[in-house]
């Protein structure tokens, strides 16, 4: 049996999404200012798809005739900034946060940042108590 050609049609049409989206759409290229700091640029695509057709019978010859169409649409928005500055990471929103989701969502990089210090002084703390204790060893 061959190949039906709606299958041909949506085909062509998600090549064509493919060639408008790719991973760089979503997270641009890295800017590097003069002091260091990198920017990058953070989107959000949102797409969508259909297609459809029917076989329609001929007058003439025995075999059907197929009549159908495909379409796409994509939006693309920036959302916005991840800046890197001497190790730590930000997400800086374009908008306002709309609701209290939004919110804890741009608090996580901070909150990883602020939680990774803490264990790096904890671990050195330890360390220093570890030092000291051994000090008082008389080997």
């Amino acid at each position: 049996m061959s190949e039906h050609p709606i299958n041909s049609l949506m085909d062509t049409t998600m090549k064509k999404i493919k060639e408008l989206i790719d991973a760089n759409t979503i997270i641009g290229d890295p800017i590097t200012t003069p002091d260091g700091t990198t920017i990058i640029p953070v989107s959000k695509v949102t797409y969508g798809f259909a297609s459809g057709g029917s076989d329609l019978p001929t007058k003439k010859d025995t075999r059907e005739a197929f009549g159908g169409g495909s379409g796409a649409g994509v939006t693309i928005q920036p959302i916005g900034f991840l800046t890197i500055s001497k190790g730590n990471v930000k997400l800086i929103p374009i908008e306002k946060y709309d609701g209290a989701a939004d919110r804890i969502v741009g608090m996580i990089p901070e909150a990883f940042d602020k939680i990774s210090s803490f264990i790096k002084k904890d671990n050195k703390a330890d360390k220093t108590d570890l030092e000291n204790d051994l000090d008082s060893f008389d080997l």
